[in-house]
């Protein structure tokens, strides 16, 4: 798939960043040298650092989400969609998912019109421990084995902050997370609209910038994983 041709011009990017000045920028300049003339929506949770400007500046284009935390924001981004798109890439905004994995998990869904999401793991021979502290290694561990055990959905990285999903999917999706439960709640959304999801493995660097995820969210995730599988 070339370099902005059509196949990016029917994707477009999602990035929810709170305080990301540091990562942001390098984020968005490897996915536009890697997908092209692709549409970049940033939606800032109210930094208070440059993280709107330099994404501004590096052509994305910039909302403001009314409340906190990550599930908020993608609810917000995905009333801006360009449903006119195919595909919709979720992507952190602190430069650790690599975007030259992105065109392979375009391709995925383009040949198979079963698969709904492709999700990139982290967890392969490739992951540098290094880039993922040992407490958080253990505790996404932990909350995959969960997540498969409850949910019946095997994922090797169900929490994984890079992903690609077919548009109509996210249509009409009433998100109810508030936090990193979010990647709980749209890997359920995609196995409910009847596609199956496929990971591919990727390269996980260290990020840029504070990191956000606490132990606290590692208990909204947990509660999610448990109210997910009582549905």
């Amino acid at each position: 798939m070339e370099k902005g041709g059509k196949g990016h011009r029917l994707t477009q990017i999602i990035i929810a960043a709170l305080n990301e000045e540091e990562g942001i920028g390098f984020t968005i300049a490897e996915l536009k040298e890697i997908l092209g003339k692709t549409k970049i929506l940033v939606v800032d949770g109210n930094s208070n650092d440059r993280t709107a400007e330099v994404s501004q500046n590096m052509g994305a284009k910039i909302i403001y989400q009314d409340g906190n935390g990550k599930g908020n924001a993608i609810a917000k981004a995905i009333k801006c969609v360009d449903f006119g798109v195919d595909y919709v890439v979720i992507i952190d905004a602190d430069y650790t998912y690599p975007a030259e994995s992105i065109p392979e998990m375009i391709r995925i869904l383009k040949e198979n019109p079963q698969v709904g999401m492709v999700n990139g793991n982290r967890f392969n021979s490739h992951l540098d421990k290094k880039a993922l502290h040992s407490v958080l290694y253990f505790g996404n561990r932990l909350l995959a084995f969960t997540h498969n055990l409850l949910n019946g959905i095997t994922l090797r990285d169900p929490l994984t902050g890079l992903r690609v999903v077919r548009a109509e999917i996210l249509r009409g999706w009433n998100v109810k997370s508030k936090g990193f439960d979010v990647e709980v709640e749209l890997n359920h959304r995609v196995e409910r609209e009847g596609f199956s999801i496929v990971e591919v493995p990727i390269k996980y660097r260290s990020r840029l910038g504070e990191k956000k995820l606490k132990i606290v969210d590692g208990v909204s995730i947990l509660k999610r994983i448990i109210i997910e599988s009582t549905y």
